[in-house]
């Protein structure tokens, strides 16, 4: 049986499995918060799961190994600034957002000011953040069918897209949150063992000598001449060629790493669906541990398809090293046990990424559908007078045409590393969504026009930073290879559009004489105990 017909059994299996989990959860759905929140019936382990499942997207299994494979320490860099990025959400985000909202990240900033201008503001930028990540699983499914079924053109990707695309809309319409969690729950357990079990094969290859492997990497993928220097930062970040524009690029890619976490819509909803301020925390410190694990096990994925399948094969597969993983999947199993190793573990890999990108792509897709309804339709265009019935309604219908941008901009994106374009919606979730968040739990201050000004200002300021760099235009990888319009030299826009969003948030208080010291007396007390934040609705 050849590799192809076996993951397409694999994976149609896991989708019929998950198709199931939907039906099931559809069934369970029967109220609003049934839909956004999954009943709130999920324990802080389970929770815990889904978060890693959501966390662990396409960027973080096929993106991050392409990275190290084709840069060395250099992309080792991105596993480091997704994990240390969950210390900022811990600390500050999750336990404090569980108790003060109910369903979205608006709930939060609309208690104690004008709802409409928040809630439409906040609307946005979580359907606009969430997109981005979208493209990024996107982009991940196109590369990796086209690795398993041999698929070179651009029109068999764009076609796979569509289908990734269906299917998540299937999902989140009928299986809501529940669903979603479940499905998630399912991938995080199957891409732990996936990724588990290829570190080892690695490892044990090299006798469990990790110097044995990284020097292989080196000899193998360094610059020929200088293989060392795989190792050590300066292959892809600050260059010598960058100048002092690729040290600040790389600063501003830390900057939107460490800090995007705690403004993503997807991860921030997953906090209401447990029941307690005590499971929050606890289900983030879960997520934390199985994160970190498999951030770990990206060292040994990357740097072992850079010794074992090589910098150069990899490039020719996907130029963004998007099919790193799976191609060290084919090639271990052949060194351990033969062409059948190599057809059944890249078989195996490949549907567990495939699975991935389902998980993560209908939490992705859930988020936004739900901040449409539940803020811009139930609270801005309604103005609280929608029935639940209507809000779900409007959620599903919503989840279809957020699906379909997400295909067409997803069709366009290819060629792009999905790591890479993860950190631009890091960047963009950072520069709109955290100064709002932070501002309103912390300042006693804060008012209607600093939380528009932070979230449009950031959120304006990081997308036009984004379309005049080169990432849009100027060169071989950008989005249009043959135009030429960079105004900005840095790839993300961090280090720039994220100051600007806490400045702005600043100006915007000062400048208005808005103030109700009572609201925000009453959601201190709600973000320390939880009192009230479930049976009462805000604005």
């Amino acid at each position: 049986m050849s590799s192809t017909t076996l993951g397409m059994i694999l994976f149609l299996a896991f989708v019929a499995a998950t198709l199931a989990i939907t039906f099931w959860a559809s069934r369970q759905t029967k109220t609003a918060a049934d839909y956004y929140a999954g009943g709130r019936s999920f324990s802080g382990v389970q929770n815990g799961l889904a978060i890693g499942g959501d966390y662990m997207s396409a960027a973080s299994f096929l993106g991050i190994a392409g990275i190290i494979a084709l840069s060395g320490y250099d992309g080792f860099l991105y596993s480091i600034g997704f994990l240390v990025a969950w210390l900022v959400a811990l600390l500050l985000v999750a336990e404090l957002m569980r108790n003060s909202g109910k369903f979205t990240m608006a709930d939060v900033l609309a208690f104690r000011m004008s709802p409409r201008p928040v809630r439409t503001a906040a609307g946005v930028s979580t359907i606009v953040v969430s997109i981005f990540y979208l493209l990024a699983q996107m982009v991940g499914a196109g590369a990796l069918v086209g690795l398993l079924l041999g698929i070179t053109g651009e029109a068999g990707k764009a076609w796979t897209i569509v289908g990734v695309g269906a299917l998540m809309i299937v999902y989140v319409v009928f299986g809501g949150m529940k669903g979603t969690t479940w499905v998630q729950i399912v991938k995080a357990v199957l891409l732990m063992g996936g990724a588990a079990l290829v570190t080892l094969l690695v490892l044990g290859k090299y006798g469990f000598n990790l110097s044995a492997l990284l020097g292989q990497a080196a000899a193998t993928s360094g610059p020929p001449g200088n293989p060392g220097n795989f190792l050590i930062p300066g292959l892809k970040y600050g260059t010598e060629a960058q100048g002092l524009a690729g040290k600040i690029d790389l600063i501003s890619l830390g900057l939107a790493l460490v800090l995007g976490t705690a403004g993503l819509p997807h991860i921030l909803i997953r906090f209401y669906t447990v029941p307690t301020a005590k499971d929050a925390r606890k289900s983030v410190l879960w997520g934390i541990g199985i994160i970190g694990v498999f951030y770990l096990l990206t060292l040994v994925l990357g740097f072992g398809a850079a010794a074992l399948v090589g910098k150069a094969k990899i490039a020719a597969g996907d130029a963004a090293g998007n099919t790193a993983a799976p191609m060290l999947a084919q090639q271990i199993g052949q060194d351990m046990f033969g062409p059948v190793g190599g057809t059944i573990l890249l078989a195996l890999i490949g549907a567990v990424a495939f699975a991935t990108i389902l998980a993560v792509v209908a939490g992705l897709t859930l988020a936004s559908s739900s901040s449409f309804s539940h803020d811009l339709y139930a609270h801005v265009f309604k103005r609280g007078q929608a029935s639940e019935r209507q809000e779900v309604v409007v959620a599903r219908v919503s989840a279809f045409v957020i699906g379909a941008v997400a295909i067409g901009l997803g069709i366009l994106a290819q060629g792009q590393n999905v790591a890479f374009l993860v950190a631009l919606a890091f960047a963009v979730a950072a520069s709109g969504n955290l100064p709002a968040i932070l501002y309103s739990l912390f300042w006693k201050r804060f008012n209607t026009a600093g939380a528009v000004s932070a979230i449009y200002g950031g959120l304006v300021s990081a997308l036009l930073l984004v379309i005049f760099s080169p990432v849009v235009s100027g060169g071989p990888t950008a989005l249009f290879k043959t135009a030429d319009f960079v105004l900005f030299p840095l790839s993300n826009p961090g280090i720039v559009s994220i100051p600007l969003g806490f400045l702005c948030g600043w100006l915007g208080t000062i400048l208005s004489k808005e103030y109700n010291a009572a609201k925000y007396a009453e959601i201190e007390v709600r973000s320390l105990t939880g009192v009230g934040a479930e049976k009462a609705t805000p604005h």
